[in-house]
């Protein structure tokens, strides 16, 4: 992992800790050019605007369509606090986005939060969703299990 790589995954997750700070579930995104500039940032907002999809993927997704020529997204990074569920790896296919790098495994993830009836899980890993389609989505990941399981500490459950 370069320190690029690191830096843009620490902000994600500093992104996760403003949404749980804004009492939203902890997850962020951003979006980097293929530089490495930083083109748009989104948390989750599930709660806030009582919306089930908005994700931190799809919120960026969403803004990044409306705002960036498909061009720019084909050539963009989307750096995730935790790996996208399935319907933000749909998102984030038909966005054109071809490269996703998350810090905290969706099983992880569900490790950490443990089993709750009202809360429906879809245990399916990105890369399966990304590897049903017709173009390629890298996608690179886990990293950084700790600095990304602590935003999530004391919060499920």
């Amino acid at each position: 992992m370069t320190d690029r790589t690191r830096e843009h995954l620490l902000a994600a997750i500093e992104i996760a800790a403003d949404a749980r700070a804004h009492g939203n579930h902890p997850f962020g995104a951003l979006l980097t050019d293929s530089a490495g500039n930083v083109l748009l940032t989104a948390e989750n907002s599930v709660l806030t605007d009582r919306d089930v999809t908005a994700h931190a993927e799809t919120n960026l997704v969403r803004e990044a369509s409306r705002t960036l020529a498909p061009t720019q997204l084909v050539d963009a990074v989307l750096y995730t606090s935790t790996e996208p569920c399935a319907m933000c790896a749909g998102a984030i296919y038909w966005s054109g986005i071809r490269k996703v790098v998350y810090a905290l495994a969706g099983a992880e993830l569900n490790a950490i939060a443990g089993v709750d009836p009202e809360e429906p899980v879809l245990d399916l890993p990105c890369r399966q969703v990304f590897a049903a389609g017709g173009s390629t989505v890298e996608a690179s990941g886990p990293h950084l299990f700790e600095e990304a399981s602590a935003v999530h500490t004391g919060y499920w459950g």
